[in-house]
């Protein structure tokens, strides 16, 4: 399928602003980039309660923020995107707002360390520090961990450290185009690595690499490339949402047929007309206000108190 006709007008539209790759930029200016996009996404929709807190770590004190309707059914750890190195909780306001709304559930952002400053495991570290501290003080229904991008891969991570080290327990996992390998020579890179009609480049994705894990040999770990880990087997049930303009797309089917085959409950979503980062760019891409929504209702339907 080609591209949804308003991802095409969204892309011309970054296109002709003339913006730099994110590989030509140093971390900081990535961060702004990212920053100065939320001008595209605009605010999210009133939720009842918007609380910014913090959360203890082994490295001292994390900024979070909480997203409560009314009457929460549960909880969603989001960990958001951005290779690692750019984004925070203001870049994913709007959708973490839209997925509070659409699940029932109340829904934490968090603001991890980021490479290069605190590269591997760092940010890995902080997020597993948080869903210990979740599981601890929001116990009053289910606890759903989900995470897009660069997120997902440490939300898949943290499946894996829960299983092994006997908790939290998780009743459902949300991976949204997870970054689950670091090879670049699949043949999603091959297609939609570069040209007009991607959002991500490969150029981009090695440059998030080397930022959180320089040595290239370190990234065969499973807690970095959780598509190596020797088993599957015993993780939560999954939704996965994969994109088909996307240089990672591969690495997310392979992740979704591994745990498949492991035995795992896995709900898979593929858009076949939307690029990298749709999921987080809502009002922009109209369509990732629908893929937040369908994420939404199957928590709601699928987790229950």
């Amino acid at each position: 399928m080609t591209l949804n006709p308003q991802l095409r007008a969204f892309l011309d539209e970054v296109e002709a602003a003339g913006l730099p790759k994110l590989n030509e930029l140093t971390p900081a200016e990535g961060r702004q980039q990212a920053r100065d996009g939320l001008e595209l996404i605009g605010a999210g929709p009133d939720v009842s309660v918007v609380e910014n807190f913090t959360i203890p770590t082994g490295a001292g004190e994390m900024r979070g923020r909480r997203y409560e309707p009314a009457r929460p059914a549960g909880t969603v750890l989001w960990i958001h995107g951005g290779g690692w190195v750019i984004c925070d909780l203001d870049t994913h306001d709007a959708m973490c707002r839209m997925l509070a709304l659409a699940s029932g559930f109340r829904v934490i952002g968090i603001d991890y360390r980021r490479a290069p400053e605190d590269p591997f495991p760092a940010p890995l570290d902080d997020a597993w520090d948080a869903l210990s501290w979740v599981a601890a003080h929001h116990d009053d229904g289910p606890l759903v961990l989900g995470g897009d991008s660069a997120g997902g891969n440490l939300a898949a991570v943290c499946t894996h450290r829960a299983r092994d080290r006997a908790g939290p327990a998780i009743a459902l996992q949300v991976l949204v185009y997870p970054v689950t390998d670091h090879d670049f020579a699949t043949d999603s890179y091959r297609a939609h690595g570069s040209g007009r009609d991607t959002f991500l480049t490969t150029d981009e994705m090695i440059w998030f690499w080397n930022q959180y894990a320089p040595d290239k040999m370190a990234r065969e770990n499973p807690e970095m490339s959780p598509l190596r880990a020797a088993s599957l087997s015993g993780l939560p049930p999954a939704i996965v949402v994969t994109a088909e303009y996307d240089p990672l797309r591969d690495e997310g089917l392979a992740y979704v047929e591994r745990l498949r085959e492991a035995g795992n409950e896995v709900i898979h979503h593929h858009y076949d007309d939307m690029v990298h980062a749709f999921f987080s760019f809502v009002n922009a891409i109209p369509r990732g206000n629908d893929a937040v929504a369908q994420v939404g209702r199957e928590i709601r339907t699928r987790v229950s108190g």
